[in-house]
């Protein structure tokens, strides 16, 4: 009899499948996008909106893209999407950064050095070029894959003219107000790479050292220690951990306002800190030591500053003479209290050095070997040198003591090799002069808006510390430093005039024009060193960093291409977290140099994709995960689904495990939208229009405004950048809505008549759930959504109305929602309402005791007996008793008052219906006697007759 009811029915259907196979799918869909144009249908649909533009971050050209790259560019799609999806005018143009070292070492090593030797200047860049640009089209396709939309036939990269010229047009302006100077003075300097290196470009990581101890001969005796009455020699003991540096020593430096002792060691007189003597003693082994005192036998003490300006003989270098300095930078640690101090070799030396006018000695060359200036140590590279240095000075007697400390230590980002510090003549931004640090300090706290909130502390403190940034490098594959020098005297000529005409050939012929033309062919005919009056000049021959290159992307797309609605500043630069050193700090420094002003209005940061352990994907460990991989197992709607789920600000976790648990979050969203789907097939907008909130149900009210409320809490979670936060409330609500509402009404929608206000109460709520799910979850689930929005009813698709593509449909408004809801948003019938919820709780659970206890099978077998606090009967006796049994899904409900809540379940009196399932009295419609009263109504509606 039960299957004679069937047709009867109002059982679900709609073509939006169960399967998603979206591997297969999404390439189709992508080729629809594009047919569309939906990129510029979207910038056309906004043009009169408020802008809102995030300025790209350029991925370096050079192999396909990676989670990580995956990861960022999604979450940039998110923050595009949903601004254009409430009406935000949203131009994004994607850029790529094509110069550097890696592509150039990847022609070069696809050469062979022997071709290489061969090769012209032009040639090689020429080379690089089309490396870059065949790794610009294997990236844009990843991405494209990936569902993100951008304008990916007009991409920026850093080698076409128009972005080179802007590299002219930042460099002059900073040039020219001083900010911008050539130097001598200690950079990092990669001997494998050949190129002085910006700290962005340096890594660091564990690397184990000699650390040792070495005294060097003073010239004299100081006075007090002869007063004293100490004979012989005195020494200056000092400790370094780079013996290579130790032939470019030119100082001592000493803490200025600590206590120094002379030691006496097996006759050997030593100046050091008083408060390290013990803990050298320990390392060095000395078995017995004094400290030289005065008549009361107290130690002679001397402050640090108080040696200034005694001199001593060079530790390898016999024919030099230093001299011995204070410092604030000598600590106390660990060590002498002495530090070796070569300018040539570090910051800290050079400072000081600056300070006191030390000499600054560099006997290492480009390769990291020793020049004739290494004396015995001539040609020998700095890392071979280290244990025969200190050989040398044990076989000299000067060698106090030695041992090995394992210490972080930089390395070159690109070979990651150990990089060295070294003292050459390079271009550098000045930090202070103009007040570069200052501003750009006060952009940090007082103009940007940092996401998450804690970064302003994290980029503050390293422009609050950075050195002068150097900007030169010697390679071949960038954007030249646009200044001349002097053919006699060596000179630098840089002028208003020659700049423009270098900005003027970046633009008719790009920075390759550099490299084949004569400078007389572009310069003014005037052109003039200052200093001898020669005319001829030569090219600078170093290149640009790639930090300042892909820095000045503010100028070389933000405001060169303002046309196409890019402006500047822009809204938003989001990037990875270890960009706070290097693209944010660059387009600040840039910015704030050239034009006083940030280039951002806002940053946010994302951390690194690390494996389910938390370890850094690498090779070696063999954790990597290729997005090309995911999408073609998952989709990139799953890729999309985790990348939502996840606090973006730390390091996230992704690996096939996490992946299965995003699918199974996937196929809840996707069963949601196919059940509303499936009961909204016969949905007619004219039909629902006339529904009224009256008309609704208490439960249907209550939906409809916990719907109201999702929609502003998802809003406010897009408008703060807090993608995981729109999941988790996404997730949530799809969630409770299968639980509960779909649960719920599946008897009111199959088993009513079709047209009965009770159905079309629901189908309403329905609809409006689906408008607003389908439109604020397309900027992550954007396959999906899109797909969703094809099968939307019937009659919603006929209407003039209904777009081609959700990402065109707009916002979801609460004072859209049809019915209107009441002026309090539907608050009083989700408070009067949140009661018989607690209850059904307690209700469930007795259920499905019953079904554990074989009791029950159906919940409609069932009725439920209710014993509560009076407080809580009241709230449930505001309803009627159709509407109990319908939340608990049971055919009777009996309520009655005790101290605390409990639920008991008892069997349904009255028959089974065999058309809904319901327990109730047969019967009651004539014309259908063997059915309840309503499903008799309902046939008779539907103008059947029993069988």
């Amino acid at each position: 009899m039960a299957n004679s009811y069937k047709g009867t029915m109002n059982l679900p259907e709609t073509d939006f499948p169960m399967r998603a196979n979206l591997p297969e799918n999404e390439p189709k869909r992508l080729e629809k996008w594009e047919n569309e144009r939906i990129y510029e249908r979207v910038l056309e649909k906004n043009k009169d909106g408020e802008p809102f533009v995030l300025h790209d971050g350029p991925p370096y050209a050079n192999g396909p893209i990676h989670i990580g790259h995956a990861f960022n560019k999604i979450l940039k799609d998110f923050v595009n999407k949903s601004h254009a999806q409430r009406g935000y005018f949203t131009p994004y143009i994607p850029g790529w950064d094509c110069h550097g070292q890696p592509i150039e070492h990847m022609v070069e090593k696809t050469l062979g050095p022997d071709k290489m030797a061969a090769t012209s200047q032009p040639e090689l860049r020429r080379l690089c070029r089309e490396w870059a640009e065949k790794y610009v089209g294997v990236q844009r396709e990843g991405f494209k894959r990936l569902g993100v939309n951008a304008d990916w036939e007009h991409p920026y990269l850093t080698f076409l003219p128009n972005y080179e010229a802007g590299n002219v047009e930042i460099f002059k302006t900073m040039y020219l107000n001083g900010s911008v100077y050539r130097g001598r003075k200690p950079i990092h300097w990669c001997k494998r790479c050949h190129t002085a290196l910006a700290e962005a470009e340096i890594e660091y990581g564990d690397e184990v050292s000699p650390s040792i101890f070495v005294r060097f001969k003073m010239d004299t005796m100081p006075s007090v220690y002869e007063a004293a009455g100490v004979t012989g020699e005195a020494w200056v003991l000092i400790w370094t951990t780079t013996p290579w540096t130790l032939p470019a020593n030119a100082a001592v430096s000493l803490a200025p306002d600590a206590d120094y002792v002379m030691v006496q060691v097996d006759g050997v007189n030593m100046i050091m800190a008083h408060d390290l003597v013990t803990s050298v003693a320990e390392i060095a082994g000395w078995q017995g030591f004094s400290l030289v005192s005065d008549a009361a036998g107290e130690p002679v003490v001397l402050k640090g500053r108080e040696f200034c300006g005694m001199t001593y003989t060079c530790p390898v270098r016999r024919d030099l003479k230093g001299t011995i300095i204070y410092g604030d930078h000598v600590t106390l640690d660990t060590g002498t209290g002495c530090v070796h101090t070569a300018p040539g070799h570090g910051q800290d030396d050079y400072l000081v050095g600056l300070e006191f006018g030390i000499p600054i000695l560099m006997p290492v060359d480009d390769n990291g070997c020793f020049t004739d200036e290494g004396g015995q140590f001539a040609g020998m590279n700095v890392d071979d040198a280290n244990p025969k240095i200190i050989e040398w000075l044990r076989e000299e007697g000067t060698l106090v003591a030695e041992r090995k400390i394992e210490h972080s230590y930089p390395h070159c980002w690109r070979c990651h090799e150990p990089v060295i510090f070294r003292a050459t003549d390079q271009w550098f931004v000045s930090m202070d002069e103009n007040d570069l640090r200052a501003k750009a300090l006060d952009a940090i706290d007082n103009q940007v808006t940092w996401v998450p909130a804690w970064a302003k502390n994290r980029i503050g403190s390293m422009v609050a510390e950075r050195p002068d940034w150097c900007i030169s490098r010697q390679r071949s594959w960038g954007v030249p430093i646009p200044v001349f020098k002097c053919a006699k005297c060596g000179s630098t000529v840089a002028t208003e005039a020659t700049f423009d005409a270098v900005i003027d050939l970046f633009y008719r012929e790009g920075a390759d024009a550099w490299f084949t033309r004569k400078p007389a062919e572009y310069l003014p005919a005037d052109t003039v060193c200052e200093v001898c009056g020669c005319t001829e000049v030569l090219p600078e021959k170093d290149i640009l960093d790639v930090w300042w290159e892909s820095g000045v992307s503010h100028t070389s797309v933000c405001r060169h291409r303002a046309s196409e609605g890019m402006h500047f500043p822009t809204e938003l630069y989001l990037e990875g977290s270890d960009q706070h050193r290097g693209w944010f700090q660059s387009s600040l420094l840039t910015s704030v140099g050239a034009y006083g002003v940030p280039p951002y209005q806002s940053v946010m940061h994302c951390g690194f994709t690390v494996d389910e352990q938390g370890r850094k994907m690498s090779k070696s460990l063999g954790n990597g995960i290729d997005p090309a991989d995911i999408v073609g197992k998952y989709g990139a709607d799953v890729l999309r689904l985790w990348v939502a789920s996840v606090d973006y600000s730390q390091d996230v976790s992704i690996s096939d495990g996490i992946l299965k648990q995003v699918s199974d979050a996937y196929r809840r969203f996707r069963n949601t939208f196919r059940f509303l789907l499936g009961n909204l097939n016969d949905y007619d907008n004219s039909i629902m229009a006339e529904v009224t909130w009256d008309d609704l149900e208490p439960i249907d009210r209550y939906v409809m405004a916990k719907t109201a409320g999702l929609l502003r809490e998802v809003e406010d979670a897009y408008a703060a950048l807090r993608f995981n936060a729109v999941y988790r409330a996404t997730y949530d609500f799809v969630n409770d809505l299968s639980a509960v509402y779909m649960d719920v009404t599946k008897d009111r929608l199959y088993s009513e008549a079709p047209a009965s206000p009770r159905r079309r109460a629901v189908q309403t709520v329905l609809m409006n759930v689906l408008e607003v799910l389908v439109r604020v979850l397309s900027p992550i689930l954007s396959f999906t959504c899109d797909e969703v929005w094809e099968h939307f009813p019937p009659a919603i698709r006929a209407l003039d109305s209904h777009v081609c593509n959700v990402q065109l449909a707009g916002w979801p408004k609460v004072s859209d929602f049809t019915p209107a809801l009441p002026a309090d948003g539907g608050a009083a019938a989700l408070a009067a309402f949140e009661p018989a919820m607690a209850v059904r709780d307690v209700v469930t659970k007795a259920l499905e005791d019953a079904r554990t206890a074989k009791t029950v099978n159906k919940s409609q077998e069932a009725a439920i007996k209710v014993s509560a606090p009076a407080h809580v009967l009241d709230s449930l006796r505001a309803f009627d008793e159709a509407v109990l049994e319908e939340l608990f899904i049971v055919s009777g409900v009996q309520l009655e008052e005790a101290d605390e809540l409990s639920a008991t379940v008892m069997p349904a009196e009255g028959e089974k219906c065999p058309r809904c399932w319901n327990y109730r009295t047969l019967g009651g419609n004539a014309a259908h006697p063997d059915v309840c009263e309503r499903c008799g109504n309902a046939l008779d509606a539907m103008s059947c007759s029993a069988e």
